[in-house]
């Protein structure tokens, strides 16, 4: 059997799929996962690092909590919260791309804080008990899942009553700048291509233009069982952390 060829085309408003954008992803990261963590501080400068510290932060992450951080990748995000919740705590990390977990295997092992257990996992279709994690976070992956709402539903289903789901993202700002617009656009997809695979960070920003806004993240967070939704915008509004808490009334209905 001749072997499915998926391939992203960019349009001016939106990433069109030929194939699932689910395999597209994946094979995406495979091929970036070696320098990935190297191109997220050159294209951002190091921001990401000081982002998610600050997620975590406004989190309330503590001592001897347990977390989940879903579309972990190299697992940075899982670190951060190790950090937080310490010996005493338990960190999980969940990714559908097996490639992306090895390239971070050396930053877990060097990170020793709390445990963290690595899995292979779609965001979609969690590998996890219901309403065990205190906080579960995604960190730059919600925009590349196949359904928002379904991998958003997923992570409130994992949470504990109450639990807080976090989710930092890019999100599609209200007015860009030309600075802005040009360093997404352009010099970021060249910049990404010369040390990288250049479709990569071509599709880097055509996801941003087609993914929702921050406040219709906010309302499919809602639609998914999530309450008490708050927003932090950062970056000149291209990345938002949103943080809410688990619905248990609405979970029961989903799962009926």
């Amino acid at each position: 059997m001749a072997q499915e060829v998926v391939t992203a085309a960019r349009t001016p408003d939106t990433v069109r799929f030929n194939g699932s954008k689910e395999q597209y992803v994946q094979a995406m990261f495979a091929e970036i996962a070696p320098r990935y963590d190297l191109l997220n501080d050159l294209l951002s400068f190091r921001m990401h690092r000081k982002w998610r510290k600050l997620a975590v932060r406004l989190a309330g992450v503590s001592s001897g909590q347990t977390c989940l951080d879903v579309c972990t990748g190299t697992g940075a995000f899982a670190v951060d919260l190790a950090r937080a919740v310490g010996t005493e705590g338990k960190v999980a990390g969940s990714d559908f791309c097996p490639p992306m977990i090895k390239a971070g295997l050396n930053t877990l092992q060097a990170a020793s804080h709390a445990p963290i257990r690595m899995t292979v996992g779609n965001t979609e279709t969690l590998p996890f008990a219901t309403g065990v994690f205190d906080v579960v976070t995604v960190g730059f992956g919600i925009r590349n899942v196949e359904s928002i709402s379904s991998a958003l539903r997923e992570m409130a289903r994992v949470a504990k009553p109450g639990g807080k789901i976090v989710v930092l993202e890019f999100t599609r700002p209200e007015g860009v700048s030309p600075l802005i617009n040009w360093y997404l656009f352009h010099f970021l997809p060249w910049l990404g291509g010369l040390l990288s695979r250049r479709d990569a960070y071509n599709y880097l920003p055509q996801s941003m233009k087609s993914f929702v806004n921050r406040h219709e993240l906010a309302q499919t967070m809602e639609q998914s069982g999530i309450d008490n939704i708050t927003v932090r915008s950062l970056n000149f509004g291209t990345v938002c952390i949103h943080i809410g808490t688990r619905n248990e009334a609405k979970q029961e209905a989903y799962s009926r």
